[in-house]
């Protein structure tokens, strides 16, 4: 698919165009009405093929819950093998899509992998992910930050509480999520361990409060993401944290997510997501 497709495709999933004029724009860089109609299958999510692993799983406890957070009542979907095994925590952070279909799913599939994994809708102040998806950038943005991070640490602390942890608690988090995730690992001194996928860099003065082990994984498509690798590295090696990156040649932005064909690379979310478990399980389990 032509770049400049996937480019004005990321401008409207990242809430920069709205609905009408990025059909209008489709249409022009696609070269007509019919064959912009053509595209939307191929670049807007398919929730079908989000399911790897089953909701009713016999092998997962998955349950739709709340925990107290910065702005009150957090809804999160919380999964986690059967049986009562000290196990670490994961905490997953979606996309600026929310909690969707999608996201539960790699939650069941970081679970099945040992872990007890809690997924937080961060637009639960303002009622939770939407429905229609396509409303969900929008209210991404009248987020507060500060409160939204903090909601987030309270989800590690959560785990790391719960009566079935062994104590330690990862994060791993998708596109807004992995910039979030970033977030976490300045202001969390819980989290272990974290796994930003393609996420924007915190700024340089806060990577010194970082204490977390980092997995960094970035697309090789991804300008507008990639700009701010040589600051947040640079940061990384002066203060000493513990990271290893990786860069995926070839893939675009939000290359692991299957529900959109236009940008899923197989090859790419697959690897990456063989190091994202190995890593988090050389790190919090025993």
């Amino acid at each position: 698919m032509h770049q400049k497709v996937i480019d004005l495709y990321e401008k409207y999933s990242h809430g920069s165009l709205d609905r009408r004029e990025f059909l209008k724009r489709l249409a022009l860089v696609a070269g007509g009405t019919a064959a912009a109609n053509a595209l939307l299958p191929l670049l807007e999510r398919n929730s079908a093929r989000a399911q790897v692993v089953a909701k009713d799983d016999a092998r997962l406890i998955v349950e739709n819950m709340k925990y107290p957070g910065e702005t009150g009542e957090v809804r999160a979907n919380f999964v986690r093998p059967k049986g009562d095994a000290k196990l670490p925590g994961v905490v997953v952070i979606h996309e600026n899509r929310g909690l969707n279909a999608h996201i539960e799913d790699v939650t069941r599939r970081i679970a099945l992998e040992g872990f007890l994994a809690i997924a937080p809708d961060a637009m639960s102040p303002l009622g939770g992910t939407p429905e229609d998806s396509e409303k969900a950038p929008a209210l991404i943005g009248q987020l507060d930050k500060e409160k939204t991070t903090k909601n987030y640490l309270a989800a590690v602390k959560y785990l790391k509480t719960h009566p079935l942890s062994n104590g330690k608690v990862g994060v791993v988090g998708f596109c807004w999520g992995g910039a979030m995730a970033n977030q976490v690992a300045v202001y969390s001194p819980d989290v272990v361990t974290v796994v930003p996928y393609y996420g924007a860099a915190p700024a340089p003065e806060d990577v010194p409060k970082i204490k977390a082990s980092l997995l960094l994984h970035y697309a090789g498509i991804d300008e507008r993401i990639n700009s701010g690798i040589p600051a947040f590295e640079a940061a990384l090696k002066k203060a000493s944290v513990n990271y290893k990156i990786f860069m995926y040649e070839g893939a675009k932005h939000a290359f692991n997510n299957d529900t959109t064909p236009a940008r899923y690379n197989k090859e790419a979310a697959q690897l990456a997501w063989q190091r994202t478990i190995a890593f988090l399980k050389e790190k919090l389990k025993p």
